[in-house]
């Protein structure tokens, strides 16, 4: 027996619903849950005393539910005369104060102002198939007389499965007459056997006289049934929330049906008294690990100010992750910014909740899922300083705790938050680091300067990094690649030469060179007057005679330079990244390896002169391209793959005449490392530079 329409424009018809219930007969039919489901809201915004009309009431059993625990004031009205004449014969004798009548919602025979509370579950849903113009011209036709039905201060609470297009026109439709819009999202009690793929929704419009010339509007959600409303600030606000609900139960549905282990899946969970991120979830599947009753799901923390490593920041790093848990599904968490938690025992109990929703299939009844972690605490992050960039945008300064209990400093652009833009090791504890901030306020109003003591200890007075410390192994990499330099006379360290970096960041490649090589002189170009400021003021950063920044568009810069002859540089260091995030190319810019411009730089190089390039390029087309176009201009190219990153360092130079093999580069590699290891100065062992030149072939 085929009860579905033929199609969707049939369910706003009398005929259909008239033929629908004389084929169903007595047998209830319930739209988007029970009274079981609802309850909690409905019990908040309608109370038992209050005059409740229903509208398009159908043989549902929620009027009699709610009639039965107290609500006695309810009148039902259908277009279905069938329909009528089955709930009056079934509740006459046990409910004989409920009222049915048969009677069109669009045309109601009810005075103005008489219901307290008009309660609608699918029917605004079943009404709206499309958005016609007849379609609109009947809701239209709905919302009017539910208005002019209710009292002020009555309520419309509408059950809806918020598609868009509805969403839309009753969110804006009631927003724009003044009333309150309140949204509950509404999970079903037993979800394993779930009616929808997607969340049903109870709408609250509010029903406020209308004050002329009043242009604000009052519109919230609650994440769950009780939740603490949040404000938004536009409709278009509240249908993206109630939108990303939507496409989180898909994804929740989809998961506990399926893997994901050939796409990458990524969800947000948000504070729901502020509305910003919170927890971020990375879905990993493993269906190659053989399960067990304890095999099947875990839950990972990553300790907040880990999450941009490449185990824990990178598809593949959560891969790998994965594959040492050894779990069918593991759920890499990250936590974010500007969220305060208490414990790992407190994000346990926060998250033990939501968590189960994103088990994988076949999850055995009553299975105990672990939480795991690294280093046994929550981690430590301190966000020193907050700022704003003109070019770039919201930028933070964090401290961080590292894995081997060491501190570090990160400058982080709030448009990429998992990118460290720069890093700098930090010479003592955050904590000691905080109260050195707190000691110079306290000095500053006494009014005397920082002494030398607190410039070593006090981030604000620039000393608080180790200069010594090189973040990442592409600017090991970089530095390794000096020995190609082909002007030098004896010791490297020792031979002047002149370097042009284009990128300043935390200033911590110029400053190592600066430091390091004691006859080189450092010219720097950065665009931004903000990462200049940071790099002095947070990252420790200086300059003197040797070491100058040029504020300027490198592109600019070069290109003057280069047309003048008047200057030339030895070697010539490209490490700026691109703000373009739609390319697969982030470092440097395409404009940096354009041909034309490329040429300026070759100009711009002296006679035996070096080019170095960081390169990070995922589309294979793309760098394809790029290697031809740098190939084309510079003869002898160098190339460097940086292990478990995307970077690749290029060394480039204008003649093939002295090319250098493997082994005259490890013994180079190995005089320079034991160059730069001068008495009293800090030296990391693992700047193996004869390790890093290892992998450099030409090509």
């Amino acid at each position: 027996m085929n009860l579905l329409p033929k199609s969707s424009k049939e369910f706003s018809s009398a005929e259909y619903w008239e033929t629908f219930f004389k084929k169903r007969g007595a047998s209830t039919f319930e739209w988007y849950g029970t009274y079981v489901d609802h309850c909690a809201v409905l019990h908040k915004y309608i109370k038992p005393k209050d005059k409740v009309l229903v509208v398009g009431c159908g043989n549902s059993e929620l009027s009699e539910q709610m009639y039965d625990v107290g609500y006695q004031g309810i009148t039902n009205i259908d277009i279905s005369e069938v329909v009528i004449a089955q709930m009056k014969e079934r509740n006459a004798t046990c409910r004989p104060a409920m009222a049915f009548v048969k009677m069109d919602m669009l045309q109601m025979e009810f005075g103005d102002c008489q219901f307290q509370v008009v309660l609608d579950k699918g029917t605004l849903d079943a009404l709206m198939t499309d958005e016609s113009e007849g379609t609109l011209r009947n809701i239209d036709r709905m919302f009017a007389e539910i208005g002019r039905v209710l009292q002020v201060g009555g309520r419309f609470v509408c059950i809806s499965l918020a598609q868009e297009h509805i969403a839309k026109k009753a969110v804006s439709h009631f927003s724009q007459w003044g009333w309150p819009v309140r949204i509950h999202a509404v999970e079903e009690q037993g979800t394993a056997n779930r009616q929808f793929t997607v969340p049903v929704f109870i709408f609250i419009f509010t029903k406020f006289k209308a004050i002329p010339g009043a242009g604000h509007q009052i519109l919230e959600i609650c994440a769950d049934e009780l939740d603490k409303p949040l404000r938004v600030d536009s409709v278009d606000g509240l249908l993206e929330a109630v939108k990303g609900r939507q496409q989180y139960a898909l994804l929740r549905n989809h998961l506990a049906k399926h893997s994901s282990s050939r796409e990458s899946v990524t969800l947000t969970l948000c504070d729901s008294a502020s509305g910003k991120p919170r927890y971020t979830f990375h879905v990993v599947d493993l269906p190659s690990v053989k399960s067990s009753r304890t095999s099947y799901f875990a839950i990972f923390i990553v300790p907040q100010g880990r999450e941009t490593e490449w185990m824990f920041g990178t598809d593949e790093g959560r891969r790998q992750l994965g594959k040492s848990a050894e779990f069918k599904r593991l759920l890499v968490v990250v936590l974010h910014r500007d969220q305060i938690y208490e414990s790992m025992e407190a994000i346990q109990s926060e998250l033990s909740g939501k968590v189960m929703d994103l088990a994988p299939p076949g999850l055995p009844p009553n299975q105990q899922v672990p939480f795991l972690s690294v280093g046994g605490d929550i981690g430590i992050r301190t966000v020193q300083h907050h700022g704003t960039s003109d070019m770039s945008g919201e930028y933070i300064i964090e401290d961080i705790k590292g894995e081997d209990g060491d501190y570090f400093r990160h400058l982080i652009f709030l448009s990429n938050i998992n990118v460290v833009q720069s890093e700098a090791k930090l010479l003592h504890s955050i904590s000691e680091s905080v109260s050195s901030q707190r000691k110079k306020k306290k000095d500053k109003r006494k009014g005397r300067p920082c002494s030398d003591a607190e410039k070593n200890s006090n981030p604000k007075c620039g000393q608080t990094v180790d200069k010594s410390y090189l973040c990442c192994d592409h600017h090991r990499a970089m530095i390794a690649g000096l020995v190609l330099l082909r002007k030098r006379r004896g010791l490297l360290a020792d031979t002047p030469f002149s370097l042009l970096v284009v990128g300043l960041g935390g200033g911590s490649l110029p400053s190592f060179i600066h430091d390091y090589f004691s006859q080189s002189t450092v010219d720097t170009i950065e665009i931004d007057p903000m990462v200049l400021e940071v790099a002095t003021t947070w990252f420790g950063f200086s300059q003197d005679d040797r070491m100058k920044v040029i504020l300027a568009d490198g592109l600019s810069y070069i290109h003057t330079v280069a047309d003048s002859g008047k200057v030339s540089y030895d070697v010539i260091m490209f490490d700026v990244d691109s703000k373009d995030t739609t390319l697969g190319m982030s470092c440097p810019p395409v404009a940096f390896v354009e041909d034309a411009f490329l040429q300026k730089v070759r100009n711009l190089l002296a006679h035996q002169g070096l080019f170095i390039l960081n390169l990070v390029c995922r589309d294979h087309v793309l760098k394809e391209k790029v290697m031809a176009v740098i190939k084309g201009v510079f003869p002898l190219v160098y190339l460097q793959k940086i292990e478990d990153e995307v970077n690749e360092i290029l060394y480039c130079q204008l003649s093939t005449e002295h090319k250098v093999g493997s082994k005259d580069l490890l013994e180079a590699g190995q005089m320079l490392e034991n160059a730069l290891k001068k008495p009293g100065r800090h030296w990391d062992p693992s700047y193996n530079l004869a390790e890093m030149l290892k992998a450099v072939r030409i090509v």
